[in-house]
């Protein structure tokens, strides 16, 4: 890989994890306000912080870290075959680690969090937008 794209990638890997912050952001938040609001078990309250911040972070990534002009309901098609996987796997998990071994429900959070982080980063880069990466107008003016 020459100098150039380790840099491209390098930028790339940093916009995902600024974004994912700020998808974590809002996954916590949402996370806090209901589990304060509402006295429901742990699932219900992962499952919505969950899909709040899984649209807001692929609406950014999309846009701006892989400057994907790929055909959308496709990309969020394979986006959602990661989350059929992660998201009952980590839900079940959770509720499990959460309900049945008394975890701290944050701390449950947070490992999920990153797990998700880590997975979704390698998934997008490779899979949903790997071959479309740098195709969209914003890329296509930073090469002229």
């Amino acid at each position: 890989m020459e100098q150039n794209e380790k840099k491209k990638e390098f930028m790339r890997a940093i916009k995902f994890t600024v974004f994912s912050l700020s998808a974590g952001l809002i996954e916590m938040g949402s996370f806090s306000v209901i589990r304060l609001l509402v006295d429901w078990p742990y699932w219900p309250c992962y499952l919505i912080a969950l899909i709040l911040s899984v649209l807001w972070n692929f609406t950014l990534n999309r846009q701006f870290t892989f400057q994907s002009a790929n055909n959308i309901p496709i990309a969020m098609a394979k986006v959602a075959v990661f989350y059929v996987i992660f998201t009952p796997l980590s839900t079940i998990g959770g509720n499990y680690l959460v309900e049945s071994l008394g975890w701290n429900d944050f701390l449950v959070m947070i490992l999920t969090m990153l797990l998700n982080f880590v997975t979704e980063y390698l998934y997008d880069r490779f899979f949903v937008f790997g071959k479309t990466i740098d195709t969209n107008a914003r890329a296509l003016r930073s090469h002229n």
